[in-house]
């Protein structure tokens, strides 16, 4: 079993920076691939940056050149570096962890997840 926590999520004007972190407990954290993953009111929960347990990081377009995804493994936590921000980034933002090599922009391609903390951006 592996249980994330995330925090750092809050409010900020946009254009402003937000850095979310997920500490993890269990198992071993260098052998796992981090995802994360944010859920709008009424959208589906989509893909946003992850990062491999070798450090390869991928990220949906949106984001790309804003948020860096990145993961300290003598701490057991992951990162996401937000800047820029939207109004469009608004969202609950959720951690996900999962040691095997299934398709890591999607949901079901991570065995454990957080709790999710709220980004609000406003105009």
């Amino acid at each position: 079993q592996v249980q994330l926590v995330e925090s750092g999520g809050g409010l900020v004007q946009a254009g402003g920076s937000l850095r979310l972190s997920c500490a993890a407990s269990g198992r071993t954290f260098s052998g796992y691939n981090m995802g994360w993953f944010r859920q709008a009111p009424g959208k589906e929960r989509e893909f946003v940056a992850t990062i491999t347990w070798g450090g390869g990081s991928y990220y949906t377009n949106s984001v790309k050149g804003r948020f860096t995804i990145s993961r300290d493994n003598a701490k057991n936590t992951a990162y996401l570096q937000m800047n820029s921000l939207k109004p469009e980034d608004t969202a609950v933002y959720y951690c996900a962890a999962d040691s095997g090599s299934s398709n890591l922009s999607l949901p079901a391609g991570y065995s454990y997840w957080g709790q999710g903390t709220q980004v609000t951006v406003s105009s």
